[in-house]
């Protein structure tokens, strides 16, 4: 599949200092910061700095550096948020059905309160 990168996105734009953001965590490679939306106490975001449209993209096509820095940071965010002892949930939507709607790499970090079970049964 050829994946198709808009550079207008909302995330690209907060990369390059257009729209500001509660940064949480910033490494070489990775940008995390706090939802304007949250849907629990605890809703952070974590996005690739690199083009990348989801994580499939992000997978097949970022350089290993890319690749590991970003798990870490994902992994460092639970850390320093202190949601590993009562749990997460780590979304990350792709596509249309998928539900995405920011065209660039993101999960969702999302914990603080039970969760409820993630998809109800058609």
């Amino acid at each position: 599949m050829a994946y198709s990168y808009d550079s207008e996105n909302i995330f690209a734009k907060i990369l390059r200092g257009e729209i500001p953001n509660d940064t949480v965590l910033e490494t070489e490679h990775s940008l995390a910061f706090r939802d304007i939306a949250p849907k629990a106490p605890t809703h952070i975001l974590v996005i690739p700095k690199g083009a990348y449209v989801n994580f499939d993209h992000f997978a097949q096509t970022a350089p290993e550096a890319e690749i590991v820095d970003y798990i870490r940071a994902v992994g460092e965010v639970c850390r320093q948020a202190g949601v590993e002892d009562d749990g997460f949930r780590l979304i990350s939507n792709a596509g249309r059905h998928g539900v995405q709607e920011v065209p660039h790499l993101h999960v969702h970090i999302v914990a603080g309160r039970p969760l409820g079970r993630m998809l109800a049964a058609d």
